[in-house]
């Protein structure tokens, strides 16, 4: 009876995932598999549901903020349609999401907040009050943390992800901070600001600052090396990517890139890392072996920030003077899709 009393459960939590992931008709699988089905019958539906699961991770999805249309766009990436938008209200720009996707961290700058949204749903659970003007937002790859950069605090706001605590507002000598980004070991926070010509360093265990890094004017995206030796920051002052070594402290190269270099993602494999040019409309693909640009992509008006899915197949990169999100095959690095979304989209997020 252990085996046919678990079969419940395993259908409860599969139905959750199912209307999580894909957003289909509700069915329940506790109605619709009885315990006292054959052993061989609930294997075969147990086989079927294994593959079901397998079906609904093999496409995440993309979450778009637009700024002016006050929404988030959400992308099935298998078929680079938008399934559905997200009404947020106010100013959405930041966007992150712990590792399982289940919730989404927006700010949102009119209101001065955090949203808390079930990403299943498209429910706003909580608001978490902010400093004026928030903008980028991350979370630590073990799902703990939320860092939000606060423009005019100067100041990183640190969150526990489960509850929602406030941790630590972190004061930072940048001024208006765009961006905080959790390296991949969780140790530190790199963080860009408009009005800097370094990129601030915020050690997460001291929750403070402990250092800087000297790059060139106006830093905005950030992106790390998978082992977090490396991060690559785009300089939009001087259409320049430079490359930092972390245990060093010092920019290792200055990487010449298109004219308003601002947006940055990095392969899974950290072999190519990818710039958006606000100015050309464009996107370079960065060989980290040389350091140096190795093609160019021709997307939409004011490329943004951008996102890669999982297996680094596609890069989206949102457009805000095009309302689209530009799609990239990495294989080819050609374009292969222009998505239409809201308003102003500021950026891009893939679970």
């Amino acid at each position: 009876m252990r085996g046919a009393a678990m079969l419940p459960r395993m259908a409860r939590a599969l139905h959750g995932l199912t209307h999580a992931r894909s957003r289909a008709r509700r069915f329940s699988f506790k109605k619709a598999i009885p315990v006292t089905t054959s052993t061989s019958l609930r294997r075969a539906i147990l086989a079927g549901i294994a593959l079901l699961c397998g079906a609904v991770h093999a496409a995440p999805f993309a979450y778009v903020p637009n700024e002016k249309s006050a929404s988030i766009s959400v992308i099935d990436t298998a078929t680079d349609t938008v399934l559905r938008q997200i009404a947020t209200g106010g100013r959405p720009r930041g966007i992150a999401a712990g590792p399982d996707g289940g919730r989404l961290f927006v700010t949102d700058a009119a209101g001065n907040v955090l949203l808390l949204i079930d990403s299943a749903a498209g429910t706003v659970l909580r608001r978490l009050p902010l400093g004026k003007s928030p903008e980028g937002v991350s979370v630590s790859a073990d799902g703990r943390y939320v860092a939000v950069a606060v423009e005019e605090s100067n100041s990183v706001t640190l969150f526990d992800a489960a509850s929602g605590a406030q941790l630590a507002d972190i004061k930072v000598q940048g001024r208006n901070p765009e961006h905080a980004v959790f390296s991949p070991d969780g140790r530190w926070l790199l963080v860009s600001a408009e009005e800097a010509e370094q990129v601030d360093v915020i050690d997460v265990a001291l929750r403070r600052q402990t250092g800087s890094i000297g790059v060139g004017l106006r830093p905005r995206g950030i992106g790390f090396a998978p082992d977090s030796s490396r991060a690559y920051v785009a300089c939009e002052m001087v259409s320049t990517v430079y490359v930092l070594d972390l245990a060093g402290g010092r920019a290792l190269a200055a990487i010449p890139a298109g004219k308003n270099a601002n947006g940055i993602a990095v392969h899974p494999d950290g072999k190519t890392v990818y710039v958006s040019n606000g100015a050309e409309a464009s996107v370079m693909l960065i060989d980290t072996a040389s350091n140096s640009v190795r093609a160019t992509v021709a997307v939409g008006k004011r490329p943004w920030n951008m996102a890669l899915t999982p297996d680094g197949a596609k890069l989206y990169v949102a457009n805000g003077r095009s309302n689209s999100v530009s799609v990239i095959d990495t294989a080819s690095a050609r374009k292969v899709a222009d998505i239409a979304v809201g308003d102003l989209p500021w950026g891009v997020l893939i679970r």
